[in-house]
């Protein structure tokens, strides 16, 4: 079951571009150095950053051919000189937060900070494969029974979603938090999370439909923004002209609205940049109102720990939108790319 040829398939592309880079197609099966593990992959997961690297971006110098690609789960099927800890077919998740570099910031459990950080799939090869090979640490059992699908779709957003909300937020049972976005991995992810914390939750979201899939995941509060566009007003109003405790913004050109529906004395939340990265910023909302902006990429392995631990006992529970075979990958990231899928979006790999 483990003994594999030396080629893999894999989605991969040689240049920077639109959908039609992508291939499918056979490519060596990666080595694993000491202290790395080869993962054989059952499922890969999708994440705005596949489209991102797949576009490139000025600075952005690949190894081509690239594989895309930072969620997966599957079996351990080669361990690296000096690996003890795992045996071939235990089921394991990848975190695809990498620390190549053990330094202060690992030192003092804050690895995601880490000088030699990268990211599976961004500036490495990815999962959309049979095969990778990640560092031993990044792994973490999955329990019997519990499936892969769910796994991989899990570990990237909810890890990025526990470490804003929790490590960074400090998010306390009570207090009001309102999540830009209602389907999107991150945010059904935070809205879980904000819930499970004790918050009242308050969504933004495009459509009904997605805002009902918010309300089933319990949020306590919807805003349809494509009825009403001025949504921080709205917010705002919701919490009887208080304003909000913490936003989540991932979206990025959003947060100068994020920053009108807070508090004095909110926090931001900043996670990402879906929506585009650049936006002008009234500094008077910061100062006046005495707000914190807490950025947050990713978690450390005590945050993948502590939150995938959650998932397995089914306390959170992530939203599979829809479910793709490997060669389909060009099909899976245009649905991610058009916005409407409603959770993650997964790719299915058999090997």
């Amino acid at each position: 079951m483990y003994n594999h040829a030396s080629l893999m398939k894999t989605i991969f592309f040689n240049k920077h571009g639109n959908l039609d880079v992508l291939q499918y197609g056979e490519l060596p099966v990666p080595q694993p150095q000491p202290g790395w593990v080869l993962v054989g992959l059952r499922t890969a997961a999708l994440n705005h950053v596949d489209i991102f690297v797949r576009r490139g971006w000025p600075g952005l110098n690949l190894k081509m051919p690239h594989v895309p690609g930072c969620d997966g789960a599957g079996e351990v099927s080669t361990l690296g000189d000096g690996v003890t800890d795992w045996k071939i077919g235990q089921r394991v998740v990848i975190d695809a937060s990498i620390c190549l570099e053990e330094d202060e910031f690992t030192r003092s459990g804050q690895d995601n900070l880490c000088k030699k950080w990268e990211l599976l799939g961004e500036t490495m090869a990815g999962t959309y494969a049979e095969y990778v090979a990640v560092p031993a640490t990044n792994l973490l059992e999955i329990p019997t029974e519990f499936p892969y699908d769910k796994a991989a779709a899990a570990a990237l957003v909810y890890l990025t979603a526990w470490h804003s909300l929790v490590t960074r937020g400090k998010v306390q049972s009570g207090e009001s938090v309102l999540v830009i976005g209602a389907s999107g991995g991150v945010n059904t992810a935070a809205i879980q999370i904000a819930k499970y914390l004790g918050a009242e939750v308050f969504v933004v979201g495009s459509d009904a439909e997605k805002l009902k899939l918010a309300e089933s995941l319990g949020a306590d509060h919807v805003i349809d923004r494509s009825k009403d566009e001025d949504w921080s007003k709205a917010a705002y109003l919701l919490t009887n002209k208080r304003g909000l405790d913490v936003v989540v913004d991932n979206v990025g050109v959003t947060v100068p609205q994020s920053l009108r529906a807070l508090r004095k004395g909110g926090r931001l939340l900043t996670v990402g940049a879906t929506g585009g990265a650049k936006f002008e910023l009234d500094n008077r909302y910061v100062f006046h109102k005495h707000l914190s902006i807490l950025g947050s990429t990713m978690g450390t392995r005590k945050d993948f720990t502590e939150v995938m631990g959650l998932v397995f006992a089914g306390k959170l529970v992530p939203v599979i939108d829809r479910i793709y075979p490997l060669q389909e990958a060009r099909a899976a990231q245009e649905r991610l790319e058009a916005g409407g899928q409603m959770g993650k979006i997964v790719l299915e790999i058999q090997r």
